[in-house]
């Protein structure tokens, strides 16, 4: 077996590699390239710049199809993961919420410290706007029944 039938075999292992350690689905097509290369030069041998031809044609030709591809079989996670699904979830005030901080509020069985713009009392039911770290902004659930009706 020729020596470029081992080079290209080579690239291709490299861009298979890479095609795994990065889920895009570009490299893919590179590995296709480099697999018809390798086959070419094993049958020729000595046209190298047919073989560079072959890798560069193959390669740019399933560039476009491998991604359609990857746009299918990849799709953004419909449900909320983390605090982002805590956003617009309601919560039990357990510590007087001020203005300034320092309050409480109780969301599935977990205690967060809050903070709102106006002060909400203990047993209050508060929706949750935003997460910063380990604290809670919260509105008043009224507040927000008030706003929806304007």
């Amino acid at each position: 077996m020729s020596t470029m039938f081992w080079i290209w075999i080579t690239a291709a292992l490299v861009f298979l590699i890479v095609e795994l350690v990065t889920p895009t689905l570009i490299f893919v097509s590179f590995v296709a390239g480099a697999l018809c290369a390798g086959i070419y030069a094993e049958i020729f041998p000595g046209s190298y710049y047919v073989q560079v031809a072959i890798f560069l044609v193959i390669s740019l030709a399933l560039l476009p199809l491998t991604r359609r591809l990857a746009s299918k079989i990849t799709k953004p996670s419909p449900q909320a993961s983390n605090v982002d699904r805590m956003i617009g979830g309601t919560a039990i005030v357990t510590k007087t919420v001020e203005p300034d901080g320092g309050g409480l509020v109780r969301y599935e069985g977990e205690i967060w410290a809050a903070e709102a713009e106006v002060r909400i009392e203990e047993r209050s039911r508060v929706r949750i706007v935003s997460v910063a770290g380990t604290r809670v902004r919260v509105e008043k659930q009224e507040q927000l029944n008030e706003e929806r009706t304007e």
